[in-house]
C-alpha cells in the first residue's frame, strides 16, 4: 500500500516556534534544507527542556547531521526563518507574549553533515540583540514584525570551512514565575563558508549544563516598569580583525561535502528523488512504476516537520507513469531527468540586521 498525501495532516499542532528555513544573501535554500531540527512534527516547535539539557546546542535531534550543506561566503548575510507552524500550513511566528533576547553563534567543524559534533567547545557568538529601549521592543518582537526572519552577517575574517550556525531565541514570559521557566528555541544550519581569512575566534562550550537558573538573564522579569538593563548572557560578540582579512594565500578551500547529489530531480528538505530506470517494454514500464512508488513512500515517511509538499509532485509523477503503463505507452519515463523541484518562494521580510539594543545592554557575560 502506497503512502499518499494524508501524512502532512497529522502531528503539526503549533507550540511556540521553530527555525525552519535558511536564506543565504536573500536566496531561499528551501524549507528544511541544511537545517538541523527536531524531527518529530508533534514537538518540533517546543522549547528546550530542561534548561540544563545538552539539546541547547542545536536543539532536539540537533546532534543528527543532515545531508546538505549550504554554500556562503565570508560577509554573506544569513537569514533564519522561524515559524509557529513548522510546515507553514498556518500563519504565525511566535506568540507576542514570548518576549526576550536573541543570539547567533558559529562553530567550525570538520564535516557539517556528521553526527555528534554540536555540543561541546568551539562556539563563538557573532551577534546578539536584547531590548531596544528606543523602540520599546525585544528581539523576539522584531522577528515577529519581520515575518519571522532574523539576519546576521558572517564575520569577514574567519577561516574557510564547514560551520554550524546556531540561532537562539530566549522567551522570558514565564521567567519570573515560581519556579522560573525561561524557554530556549534553537536550531542549527549547516554552512560552508568560502573565505580567505585566517581568524580563529575564541570559543566557548555549549551543551549540557551551559545554562541554568543562575545564568545571568534567566530569571529576568520583563514585566518590571521601568525595565532595568538586561544582563545579556554568554560571551561577548566576536569582532573581526583587520589583520586577519584576506591574508590566506593558499589555494582556496572548496566545498566537497553536502552538495546536491548528481541525478537529483526533486528535493524535499535534505532528501532527493532520482529518475527511475528507462524502459521500452511492458515489464520495464511496471518495474519503473514500482521504483517510483518506492521513492514516493520514502518521501512521505521521512518528511521533516517542514512538510512533504514536494512529495505531491513525485506522487503525481508516479500516477502519470501508472496511467501510461495502463494505456500501453511502454517507452519512458516521460520527461526523463527533468528537474521537478519548484522554485523556493522569495523572502517576505527584510534582511536588515537588527541593531543590538541600547548601548548599556551590549556587554556579555562569559
Amino acid at each position: 500500500m502506497h503512502i499518499l498525501a494524508v501524512l502532512p495532516l497529522i502531528g503539526l499542532a503549533a507550540a511556540h516556534t521553530a527555525f525552519t528555513t535558511l536564506y543565504v544573501d536573500g536566496q531561499n535554500q528551501g524549507d528544511g534544507v541544511c537545517v538541523r531540527m527536531n524531527r518529530d512534527a508533534k514537538t518540533a516547535t517546543f522549547p528546550i527542556e530542561p534548561l540544563t539539557s545538552g539539546d541547547v546546542a542545536c536543539g532536539i535531534d540537533g546532534e543528527k547531521g543532515v545531508a546538505r550543506v549550504c554554500p556562503a561566503r565570508s560577509s554573506s548575510t544569513l537569514t533564519f526563518e522561524f515559524r509557529e507552524y513548522a510546515d507553514g500550513s498556518q500563519p504565525g511566528v511566535l506568540d507576542r507574549s514570548h518576549k526576550g533576547p536573541c543570539a547567533v553563534y558559529m562553530k567550525r567543524v570538520d564535516d557539517a553533515t556528521a553526527d555528534n559534533n554540536a555540543a561541546g567547545d568551539g562556539w563563538f557568538k557573532i551577534w546578539q540583540s536584547d531590548y531596544d529601549a528606543s523602540a520599546g521592543e525585544w528581539c523576539t518582537e522584531r522577528i515577529i514584525d519581520n515575518d519571522g526572519h532574523l539576519s546576521v552577517v558572517i564575520p569577514d575574517d574567519i577561516q574557510a570551512g564547514y560551520y554550524l550556525v546556531r540561532p537562539e531565541l530566549l522567551a522570558l514570559h514565564s521567567a519570573q514565575e515560581t519556579p522560573p521557566d525561561p524557554q530556549f528555541y534553537v536550531g542549527c544550519a549547516q554552512v560552508f563558508v568560502q573565505s580567505s581569512g585566517t581568524a580563529s575566534p575564541p570559543t566557548v562550550s555549549i551543551g549540557e549544563g551551559t545554562y541554568d537558573l543562575d545564568t545571568p538573564g534567566m530569571t529576568y522579569n520583563i514585566y518590571q516598569d521601568p525595565l532595568p538593563p538586561y544582563p545579556m548572557y554568554g560571551p561577548p560578540v566576536y569582532q573581526s580583525e583587520q589583520s586577519k582579512r584576506s591574508a590566506d594565500k593558499r589555494a582556496p578551500m572548496v566545498q566537497q561535502i553536502g552538495l546536491k547529489p548528481d541525478g537529483c530531480i526533486l528535493e524535499r528538505d535534505n532528501w532527493c528523488a532520482f529518475e527511475v530506470p528507462s524502459y521500452n517494454d511492458q515489464q520495464g514500464c511496471w518495474a519503473a512504476v514500482d521504483k517510483c512508488w518506492e521513492q514516493n513512500d520514502e518521501c512521505w515517511e521521512t518528511a521533516y516537520p517542514t512538510g512533504g509538499q514536494n512529495c505531491h509532485i513525485w506522487e503525481n509523477k508516479c500516477h502519470d507513469m501508472n496511467d501510461s503503463c495502463n494505456n500501453g505507452a511502454f517507452t519512458g519515463p516521460p520527461d526523463s531527468g527533468k528537474d521537478l523541484t519548484p522554485p523556493a518562494p522569495p523572502l517576505k521580510g527584510s534582511t536588515k540586521v537588527f541593531k543590538r539594543g541600547h548601548q548599556q545592554f551590549r556587554r556579555g557575560h562569559i
